[in-house]
Order: C-alpha cells, then sequence, then structure tokens
C-alpha cells in the first residue's frame, strides 16, 4: 500500500481512498538515518526521506532542539504545565527530547483554585504517568492569607502573576518553559523564543534579542530569567494536526461532551465554584467542547459535536477567531489586557 503524504503535511490517503488510522505514519524517533539511508537504493531513499520530512517533523524538531539548548544553558530550568491542550504537547516534546532518560526538569502548576476538575485530574494522571516532580502555586493560598485580594468580577487568571513570580524566586529557576504560541495574541505575536524577564520578572518589548539563524541567546545577570517559548512558530491548526498525528493524550474537556452551561458576553460559561449563572441567565444542557483551558470563571466553551482529533480539524480549520479571541473573557478587558499583564510578569 503506497501512503501518499498530504499537501498539509499530515499523512494522507492510499490510493484507494481510505485515510489511515491515527498513529499509523512512521513516527518522527524512527525516521531513517543517514547510515541506513546509505543502504537503501537511491530513489527509495529519497522517497522515504522525504515522507518523514513535512512541516510538523520541522516544527517537532526546532522544539526539541530548543529544549535541548536549553538544559546546555541552564542550571534550573521549569516547565509551566497546566493540563492544557498547548502544555500537553510542551510536555509530550520535552519527553521525547530527552527520552529515554527521564525528563530532567520539574513541572509547575499555578493553580487558581477555579480550575475544571477534568483539567486537575489530567494534570495529576500525567505526573504520575511520567514521574515529573510537580509544584504548585495556589493562588488560593495567597487570597486566604492576605497576599491577594480577590477581584470584583471573581477572576482570578490575572491574580497569577504573584504566585508564579514567587515561585520562580523560591525554586531559583532560571528558565521557565511556557506553551505560548505566537498566532494566539498579538502581544504573543511580539515575543521571541527567549523572553528576558528582569529581576521584578517584567517583560520589556523593546529589549527583545535577535534569534538570527535559530541562535539562542541565554544571558542573564543574577535574578533574572529566560522565558523559553519552544511553540513559538506553531499555530493552532499545527497543534491538533501534531495531536492526530501523535495520538497525544489529551484532557477529555477538549472533546465534545455534554454540560451544563450558560451564555453571557457571547460565551458559553459552566457553573462551578466560581459561580453560576445570573438571574437572567438560563443554565442549559448542550454538546460543547473547549479550545482553551483556563479559569472556569472567564473560559468558554464552544458548542460543537467533535468528539475525535479529525473532527476538532475540520472546526479549527473553519475557524477564523484564535481560540483567545474567541473564549478567554479575560483577554477582552482592553486590547492592550494581555500585554499589560506580560509586563507584570505573566506569561
Amino acid at each position: 500500500m503506497t501512503i501518499e503524504t498530504a499537501p498539509w503535511g499530515m499523512t494522507g490517503r492510499d490510493q484507494n481512498g481510505v485515510m489511515p488510522a491515527v498513529g499509523a505514519h512512521t513516527p518522527p524517533d524512527e525516521a531513517l538515518t543517514p547510515d541506513e539511508v546509505s543502504h537503501q537504493p537511491a530513489e527509495k531513499a529519497r522517497v522515504d526521506m522525504a515522507a518523514n520530512f513535512d512541516t510538523l517533523t520541522a516544527l517537532e524538531a526546532e522544539s526539541i532542539h530548543i529544549f535541548r539548548e536549553v538544559a546546555g544553558e541552564f542550571e534550573r530550568p521549569v516547565i509551566l504545565f497546566s493540563g492544557g491542550k498547548d502544555s500537553t504537547v510542551l510536555l509530550h516534546l520535552a519527553v521525547k527530547a530527552f527520552w529515554p532518560a527521564p525528563l530532567p526538569f520539574p513541572v509547575l502548576h499555578v493553580d487558581t483554585g477555579h480550575n475544571f476538575q477534568e483539567v486537575l485530574d489530567f494534570r495529576d494522571r500525567m505526573v504520575e504517568k511520567y514521574s515529573l516532580r510537580l509544584h504548585v502555586a495556589s493562588v488560593e493560598d495567597y487570597i486566604a492569607d492576605g497576599r491577594l485580594e480577590e477581584r470584583p468580577d471573581g477572576i482570578r487568571n490575572p491574580l497569577q502573576t504573584v504566585p508564579l513570580l514567587d515561585a520562580i524566586s523560591e525554586h531559583r529557576f532560571d528558565a521557565v518553559f511556557g506553551g505560548g504560541r505566537r498566532d494566539e495574541e498579538r502581544s504573543r505575536a511580539k515575543e521571541r523564543i527567549f523572553s528576558l524577564r528582569n529581576a521584578f520578572g517584567q517583560w520589556d518589548p523593546k529589549k527583545q534579542r535577535p534569534e538570527l539563524w535559530n541562535l539562542y541567546n541565554g544571558r542573564h545577570s543574577p535574578g533574572e530569567h529566560v522565558r523559553v517559548f519552544p511553540l513559538s512558530n506553531w499555530t493552532e491548526l499545527d497543534i491538533w494536526r501534531y495531536i492526530a498525528r501523535d495520538n497525544v493524550e489529551l484532557c477529555p474537556i477538549y472533546y465534545a461532551h455534554d454540560r451544563e452551561v450558560y451564555q453571557r458576553d457571547g460565551m458559553w460559561l459552566a457553573p462551578g465554584p466560581w459561580g453560576g449563572p445570573r438571574s437572567n441567565e438560563t443554565l442549559e444542557s448542550r454538546s460543547v467542547r473547549y479550545r482553551t483551558v483556563g479559569d472556569g470563571s472567564t473560559t468558554g466553551a464552544v458548542l460543537s459535536d467533535a468528539s475525535d482529533n479529525f473532527a476538532i480539524l475540520a472546526e479549527v480549520a473553519a475557524s477564523r477567531l484564535t481560540e483567545r479571541g474567541a473564549t478567554r473573557g479575560d483577554d477582552r478587558v482592553s486590547e492592550a489586557a494581555m500585554e499589560d499583564r506580560k509586563r507584570e510578569g505573566y506569561f
């Protein structure tokens, strides 16, 4: 059976028009080595190498290179892991980068106390699966002891900054991996892959360093640290293509399921510890899924029947809004809401 490479970089249909099952590709880590190629007929070698090199393979190789660069340049890196799709792909790539050795970095989750329970359960399952060292910075603890005050609107995502910076300082992390992508939001489009933060954790877009020819400058002074974004050049569609190609396990909240939701400001929100519908809002059962996962009080679901990776791929390809623009209320406060938070030390 001959498998053709589809123009978008995923494994295509065979000559009978049948789509292979997810995971039926040749894994990147099983691609032909130069030595193996030299022992094959030239034409077959060219075909095999072409079939194994596509857009996703290039993006994966870049991300793995970044992980290894950081391992060589920094002493105490950490991966931000929330259980969302981007941080899950980030973790998947990190495990690949150092396999079969264990992941040499701990993971850090800044827990708002308003997370979906499915996401917390998934986070703990991944920690156990890969035998990870997990650090949790709790916004709830900061509110309880008076170090932070609850916002009038009840949104806790902006309150993550202080616990995050305190955790970085306490554990002396000098490089912090995040799953930010440039296509998500305009301020993230300004980010370099290595983003220097000053001694107060603040970001200055005017002090971004050039990264010509994929050369990354990790130099920093005592007290400073570097935020690292291995997924910078990925898009939401790339993420879902990669999840389908590598059969990456995700939190089930990303797939269509029935959930009690209510509509507010054009978004479908779910009730929880953060509150529920107001008197003028109606709770109803709908088939929904989440494109992004954050604070439950401000992260909206989308109406969807897409229950598998390929159905989601079709939805994402047809969308004209990024996941943050469509379903994150905290980014609607102002046009510069994300940039303002980043200047304060937020990711």
